[in-house]
């Protein structure tokens, strides 16, 4: 039986790592298999490729950017994603195929529909069974404690509120999207995101 696919979305931020502890916990405790990956990474190859893609010393161009994102997704989908799901269980993976839609789509304005093939190409058509937006305002941003920005997390007000627009845009637009509040406290969040993945547990 081929396992579940669930992401989790959002601005920098936003609270997704958290939220994927809390839920890998909530999973763990029940006893269900669960793989809780993360991109851009997942795979070694991948993590390479994400080490070089958020250093602040790279200044990187938008297409090259694209196709970095790209190829960490290829290898991760292949290495892992489908493995895992092959083998039954539900994945957990922050960020996926809507996050380059906002960041390189929307956010530096790189056309939609070459976006959309490359993420198709990479991904080999696999989608997942639903993503989970957590929304914040860009105010929250720096009022969020972080020891140190990666390089996109560096970027200016402007391009993270381009971000912020794009995923509200794509959760009306697409298929199997929810936007949640992810200005709520985590357990309620959580309460929240549990409700939301019912239909999907055994």
């Amino acid at each position: 039986m081929r396992g579940r696919f669930i992401v989790l979305e959002g601005p920098d931020k936003s609270g997704k790592s958290t939220q994927a502890a809390l839920l890998i916990r909530y999973l763990k405790a029940r006893r269900i298999p669960v793989l809780h990956s993360r991109e851009p990474g997942g795979s070694a190859l991948s993590e390479g490729i994400r080490k070089l893609l958020l250093h602040p010393r790279y200044r990187v161009h938008p297409l090259a950017e694209l196709l970095l994102y790209e190829a960490a997704r290829a290898q991760h989908t292949e290495e892992t994603l489908r493995p895992a799901l092959a083998r039954g269980q539900l994945v957990i993976c922050e960020r996926y195929t809507l996050a380059t839609l906002a960041y390189q789509g929307f956010g530096r304005g790189l056309p939609m529909p070459m976006v959309r093939q490359l993420n198709h190409i990479a991904t080999g058509g696999l989608k997942p069974d639903l993503t989970i937006v957590l929304d914040i305002p860009d105010s929250e941003f720096d009022s969020r404690p972080r020891l140190k920005h990666d390089r996109l997390e560096s970027e200016g007000g402007d391009f993270r509120k381009k971000v912020r627009r794009a995923y509200h845009v794509l959760a009306r637009r697409e298929r199997g999207v929810l936007l949640l509040n992810g200005r709520e406290e985590p357990q309620t969040l959580h309460a929240s995101i549990v409700a939301k993945l019912a239909r999907f547990l055994p």
